[in-house]
């Protein structure tokens, strides 16, 4: 069986932050574009020269070391430059998910203990600015630098990119800009130079799919050597054109695509959301390489009308499982990323195999533990390591997991040997690749097996006309759960249940067959910020259509008397 090699981290460790990672790359490829947004292109050295007369612009704002710096907005260049200034300060910076409600901005800003938000307006329907003053008068009627919010205690000042003026105690882009000027080029490097890779960087929240979202603390090193570790894996280069639909605010746009790319000396194509007439459209024009985007966005794009009509050939990179791959021309499954694991609190991958290993690895395993990393399976139960070969839960610690959850104890995440239990489940082989079988949390228990929604909704990602699907349990006497899925139609289709059945006998165990498909409309689902299904409130529904239906399923009649 072929090996995972190590990968390299460059360069020198102790170059491993942010602040020394822009210059590094900038430097290296300073003539050459590093993002392309609107029509408009900033090169690598433009990068770093706005990135540091932002940085100068929030050290005369107030911004010093360890300050946690909120920013709310979509991909464009201005989120970039934001996220490398904040870092020259020694600030922690703190990505706001752009689906956020109100109610979870104010949970972000005030959880991680902002002093400054950065953002734009409005995106997508969302009106920031003008939800945040209408929940928080106090901002209105404050002038810049004066805020004093009970409901956000540390909040200082507001900073609103898309604002002529100030509007109350808000901000506009402008005025930072103009702040900085008293603080010499000399005086920001003195800043920088006291930034080592073990200082707090990021705070990333999590979808809080059941609760609310954890604030996961991580380290500068953290997506510095993440960065340099998927350009290397990901074959990335100068010469390749990054298209991406990963947000900024999670673990992998920053470091699979931002990260990669600049360490790569790619140029990135930025589109400030996601639509995907403008992002085939983009793709074409940009003339495009690489493709990095979520299956149901791929999806989209595939099924969409122009997609059909549209040069797409420059594209070589796209997992071959993907829609887009006939389109694009590819042949062979010679690259692709899904042979890896990870998870936010490792910032992304934890292991991995280089993106051009052969196909059949990349789909039988998620790697080997990368460099510096720690994999343990262990019994779920007792926490007790398991033999080699055996099903357990994956645990994990080592380079780049995370500083901590914000604001929780330790001892309430870790083992007494310091690993994190990550309710995955999983087993290592003889020759060390890791196996991950599914979320032990969400395991569906029926008829004596354990079954993996994933699995299911895995084996229904091509179906025609299904927009979303989602597998739960619902308890059941006999079986003590069984499995429905909650399907969700695109918009005009129409689904024949024992068709999807049907299709998906042909490719799951007997068992592992969904016993009744409930259709949901998009109105019916309940969805956290970032659009992931709330799970509880859907299981919940599923079981009431079941009752007010009097559905029989093996012998069980729901809502029956």
């Amino acid at each position: 069986m072929e090996t995972s090699p190590d990968l390299r981290l460059q360069p020198d460790p102790a170059r491993y932050t942010l602040p020394r990672f822009l210059e590094d790359v900038c430097l290296r490829h300073a003539d050459r574009c590093a993002l392309r947004f609107a029509g408009s292109s900033i090169t690598y050295a433009e990068l770093r020269s706005q990135a540091r007369a932002w940085a100068r612009g929030l050290v005369g704002l107030g911004v010093v070391k360890g300050a946690r710096v909120a920013l709310l907005m979509g991909n464009r260049p201005e989120w970039v430059v934001s996220a490398f200034a904040v870092s020259m300060t020694g600030a922690v910076l703190v990505p706001v998910n752009t689906f956020a409600t109100p109610d979870e901005l104010d949970y972000v800003l005030r959880h991680s203990d902002a002093s400054l938000l950065l953002l734009q307006s409005e995106l997508l329907g969302h009106h920031y600015l003008d939800d945040l003053l209408r929940d928080h008068p106090a901002l209105t009627r404050d002038v810049p630098g004066t805020i004093r919010c009970e409901a956000l205690p540390q909040l200082r000042a507001v900073v609103c990119l898309d604002l002529d003026a100030p509007r109350g105690a808000v901000e506009p882009w402008s005025a930072v800009a103009r702040g900085g000027g008293d603080v010499s080029d000399a005086h920001l490097d003195a800043i920088a130079a006291e930034i080592a890779p073990s200082d707090d960087a990021l705070i990333i929240y999590t979808s809080g799919t059941t609760a609310r979202p954890k604030g996961i603390l991580h380290s500068q090193r953290a997506p510095v050597i993440q960065s340099w570790r998927f350009a290397e894996s990901m074959d990335l280069g100068p010469e390749d054109r990054v298209w991406t639909a990963q947000p900024f605010f999670w673990t992998a746009g920053l470091a699979m695509s931002l990260g990669a790319s600049l360490a790569a000396g790619a140029r990135l194509i930025l589109q400030e959301h996601f639509d995907p007439a403008a992002a085939l459209a983009c793709i074409e024009a940009e003339r495009a390489t690489t493709l990095f985007a979520w299956p149901h966005q791929e999806k989209s794009m595939a099924e969409h009308p122009s997609a059909a009509h549209l040069d797409l050939s420059s594209v070589r990179r796209v997992e071959f499982s993907s829609p887009l791959a006939p389109l694009v021309g590819l042949e062979k499954d010679d690259w692709g990323t899904y042979g890896a694991y990870g998870l936010s609190e490792t910032f992304t991958i934890a292991s991995s195999i280089p993106a051009r290993s052969s196909a059949g690895l990349r789909r039988e395993t998620s790697g080997r533990p990368l460099p510096g990393n720690v994999l343990r399976i262990v019994d779920p139960e007792s926490g007790a390591p398991v033999t080699s070969g055996e099903e357990g839960e994956i645990a994990v610690k080592g380079l780049t997991f995370m500083r901590g959850y914000y604001k929780v104890e330790p001892e309430l995440y870790l083992d007494d040997q310091g690993f994190f239990r990550t309710q995955d489940g999983g087993h290592l082989d003889a020759e060390g690749y890791l196996h991950w079988s599914g979320r032990l949390s969400n395991l569906i228990k029926t008829g004596g097996a354990n079954v993996s929604p994933a699995e299911i909704e895995a084996a229904l990602g091509r179906y025609a006309g299904l927009k979303a699907a989602h597998a739960v349990g619902v308890p059941h006497p006999s079986l003590g759960e069984a499995i429905v899925l909650c399907a969700i139609p695109v918009e005009g289709a129409e689904l024949d249940a024992d068709a999807l059945r049907t299709y998906l006998r042909q490719r799951l165990s007997a068992y592992k067959v969904p016993r009744r498909i409930l259709v949901f409309r998009p109105g019916e689902v309940s969805y956290t910020g970032n659009q992931k299904v709330q799970l509880d409130p859907l299981r919940e529904a599923a079981l009431a259509k079941l009752e007010d239906t009097h559905t029989e399923i093996a012998g069980f009649t729901y809502g029956g008397e």
